[in-house]
């Protein structure tokens, strides 16, 4: 699928600078990019041209978040060719992007807007410096867009049978059926699009559902007020839907939506159909399912069970793939002790539905690729609870590293077992 179709000025814009780069004698530098709209688990190749041999220099990354904060980066570089330098590891650029100085603490860059791109101004300075230094010279710049949706895609509203989420139909003009994803994101609330967004644009229908801190679902914002009926018809809603393949439907789950996830699989009376996938993302946080009642005068007490590993699931129950993500330097729940659900399925003689992904120095928020490293953040998570420092753990480049292997895992995982 060419997921460049729609962006076709771009090519036009490249070559106009071509034909100026060809028609003067002396040129100053400039800096490309290229592609230069993509989307955000894509690569870009970025090359410095007519610039003298050992000569330092440094590449910028700059943009601004949908709150208004200036989030940057920088690398160093010096020049070992004449005129023409490809600059290496660019991803890095995006992947540690981090707030300005003096910007707002405890910030977390997540896309809200999914119609819109991310939009990185990218500058060669000269010499090895950094934003935060002050004024330095400008040699060449250029401006790439990344996106979470592609040309094409369709982004439907669901506010149906109590659902609160949002469909996402992959483009082209095939009607489906497509094979489709049910995304659970954890107990920061509300609804994240952009996941499933990214999933339709790889041509997989994708339901995004919120069960928390939204202001269309029932009862306080701060408290999970749905139960298993909730997502019982969240999964039946997308495998009803006209342009969905009911027999190819999987779960995605990450943080507290792992729990969600296995919950749909072994409890909950889905019907298991032969092709539906069930995944697992980052560690259990089981024990907040059972926190509320429990523990509601004892936040001590909470914290504690956060990190005891228990698994209340009847794993055996499981009949469809499984596959279970793991950051190794995880400081928010239980850690790697995940082998009680392996063991569970060798037991029942199932050992062959497990795949496990375990990742050394990654924390606990496995995103989708080139996404900015975060160690840590402040969530709300019940009225009697008002504000949680959560520590997720991980080191910068393994994390980042964890996050563009896995992703392609899952996707060649669902091609195996949901499209072919």
């Amino acid at each position: 699928m060419n997921f460049r179709k729609g962006w076709g000025e771009l090519v036009k814009i490249e070559g106009i600078l071509n034909v100026e780069m060809k028609s003067s004698f002396r040129q100053s530098p400039l800096l490309t990019a290229a592609p230069g709209r993509a989307l955000i688990d894509e690569q870009i190749s970025i090359k410095g041209h007519f610039l003298s041999q050992n000569y330092p220099v440094t590449v910028c990354a700059q943009m601004h978040s949908e709150e208004g904060d200036l989030w940057e980066a920088f690398a160093h570089y010096t020049t070992n060719a004449v005129f023409n330098f490809i600059f290496v590891s660019p991803m890095g650029l995006f992947w540690a992007l981090e707030p300005a100085l003096g910007s707002r603490e405890v910030l977390r860059l997540r896309k809200r807007n999914v119609e819109t791109p991310y939009i990185v101004n990218i500058s060669l300075l000269e010499g090895h410096t950094s934003p935060s230094e002050g004024q330095s010279t400008e040699l060449a710049a250029v401006t790439v867009e990344r996106w979470y949706m592609a040309p094409g895609v369709r982004r439907i509203e669901i506010r149906q049978n109590k659902i609160v989420g949002t469909l996402f139909l992959p483009p082209g003009e095939r009607p489906g059926p497509f094979s489709a994803m049910l995304d659970l994101w954890g107990m920061g609330g509300g609804l994240s699009e952009y996941r499933s967004a990214l999933f339709a644009s790889r041509g997989f229908a994708s339901l995004s559902v919120a069960y928390m801190g939204h202001k269309d679902l029932p009862g306080p914002p701060d408290i999970m007020s749905v139960g298993d009926l909730y997502f019982k018809s969240a999964f039946q809603l997308l495998q009803d839907h006209c342009q969905v393949d009911a027999d190819r439907v999987g779960v995605i789950g990450l943080s507290f939506g792992v729990c969600l996830t296995l919950r749909i699989a072994t409890r909950i009376g889905v019907k298991v159909r032969p092709k539906l996938t069930c995944f697992e993302i980052c560690r259990m946080i089981i024990t907040l399912l059972f926190a509320y009642e429990k523990y509601k005068s004892d936040r001590q007490a909470i914290m504690n069970d956060v990190n005891i590993h228990l698994f209340p699931f009847p794993v055996k129950n499981i009949t469809c793939p499984l596959m279970y993500i793991v950051g190794e330097d995880d400081q928010c729940a239980a850690s790697t002790e995940n082998a009680d659900i392996e063991e569970a399925l060798r037991s029942a003689g199932k050992s062959q539905l497990f795949t496990r992904l375990s990742y050394p120095g990654a924390g606990h928020l496995i995103e989708p690729p080139y996404a900015p490293f975060c160690c840590f953040w402040v969530f709300f998570v019940f009225l009697f609870f008002p504000a949680v420092f959560t520590l997720w753990g991980g080191h910068p480049a393994p994390h980042a590293a964890a996050q563009e292997d896995s992703w392609k895992r899952i996707l060649e995982f669902m091609e195996t077992h949901l499209r072919r």
